[in-house]
């Protein structure tokens, strides 16, 4: 949900809104002339991959991987 103030009442209360959207994840859209003019949202922290998992959606897999190759190897000699 969506919260409006004017720029006034913002600039009044500056730090209590700003405490507020970080607390409720609610978004505030400050208005100047009845205009949107910003619009206050909550930090998004990244997640942190962890090593299982961590290339997901990076690397794609194209052919055979599993079946043995037929090419003979030097260190095979």
């Amino acid at each position: 949900m969506t919260k409006t103030m004017k720029a006034s009442e913002f600039e009044a209360n500056c730090l209590a809104v700003v405490e507020e959207v970080a607390a409720t994840g609610e978004t505030v859209v400050v208005t100047k002339d009845g205009k949107p003019v910003v619009e206050l949202v909550p930090h998004k922290k990244e997640k942190k991959k962890g090593l299982i998992g961590a290339l997901k959606d990076d690397l794609v897999i194209k052919g055979d991987i599993i079946s043995p190759v037929d090419v003979e190897w030097n260190a095979m000699k």
